[in-house]
């Protein structure tokens, strides 16, 4: 459940770059207004999968995904041109996220050392 949050949350990254390009510095209300819905939908979906996710991981994931699908839907309505680099590159960012999933997850245990409190002097 965490990453489908989490690429929820990047799909949502996705439509709030795109509305804050179209809001024209906050003048226009509607793309304006779906900015603001979308990023706190986005901000929302990221803090939580990275309750369960590394946050190194879940925030590579979620900036990859949004850019990739930030990218690709310019080039699709046309106001970016298309580019077959851009395309490669792109492919390479979604490579790299499927990587990321397929890696195992290990979390770093805390130090419970009943002197952890110590400095590395030995204070």
């Amino acid at each position: 459940m965490p990453w489908i949050v989490l690429l929820l949350s990047a799909v949502c990254e996705a439509v709030w770059a795109t509305a804050l390009g179209a809001s024209e510095g906050f003048t226009q209300p509607v793309p304006t207004v779906v900015f603001a819905v979308f990023v706190v939908a986005s901000m929302v979906g990221l803090g939580w999968s990275m309750k369960q996710i590394p946050i190194g991981t879940a925030y590579a994931v979620w900036v990859g995904v949004g850019a990739a699908l930030t990218v690709t839907w310019s080039i699709a309505t046309g106001a970016e041109a298309f580019a077959i680099g851009k395309v490669v590159f792109i492919a390479g960012i979604i490579a790299a996220v499927i990587g990321l999933k397929l890696v195992p997850a290990q979390r770093v245990e805390e130090d419970h050392h009943p002197d952890a409190t110590t400095t590395a002097r030995g204070d």
